[in-house]
């Protein structure tokens, strides 16, 4: 079967062939994805490269922090790809969005503040966590209504961090 991910507004066409092999748009790859301590976190090679990512369900689908930076993910498979293809299934761009916590960590800058406003991909705040720093960024622009954390706060995996319309 084959899947659609979609992360930062591109898609990719994956098909698992077997336990150590996919291909992604057409390209044949040599994968090893392994949980590490059966946590959220994983182990992942890819033609022989190692990536350490943080991998958990949102509100609005799959997060994936790597390399410092967040990524919201959707994946489906072909058939739901078609459906909302036909009959739309966008999330909604309105009302208010809470940027959770991915992980727990040290609120370590805060380059926002109540009344900014902010564009899509703008950083809101930079979490450390697991000795590394990691920019969380809004999905879409709109204006920060409430900060609920500061810097030096510890916070948990999921607590709403700030609100942004």
């Amino acid at each position: 079967m084959k899947y659609i991910t979609t992360i930062d507004e591109q898609e990719f066409v994956v098909e698992i062939l077997d336990e150590e092999h996919i291909i992604v748009n057409g390209e044949t790859c040599s994968v090893n994805f392994e949980s590490i301590s059966g946590e959220s976190v994983f182990s992942l090679l890819i033609d022989g490269k190692s990536y350490e990512a943080y991998v958990y369900e949102g509100d609005f689908g799959w997060e994936v922090l790597l390399q410092g930076s967040l990524y919201p993910a959707t994946v489906v498979d072909e058939r739901e790809h078609r459906l909302r293809s036909t009959f739309g299934s966008s999330p909604a761009q309105g009302g208010e969005f809470y940027l959770k916590a991915p992980m727990p960590g040290l609120v370590v800058d805060v380059p926002v503040d109540e009344g900014d406003e902010v564009n899509e991909g703008d950083v809101l705040l930079i979490l450390e966590s697991m000795k590394m720093q990691n920019e969380l960024k809004s999905p879409r622009a709109g204006k920060i209504v409430r900060m609920r954390v500061k810097v030096g706060d510890n916070v948990e995996r999921r607590q709403t961090l700030l609100s942004v319309v």
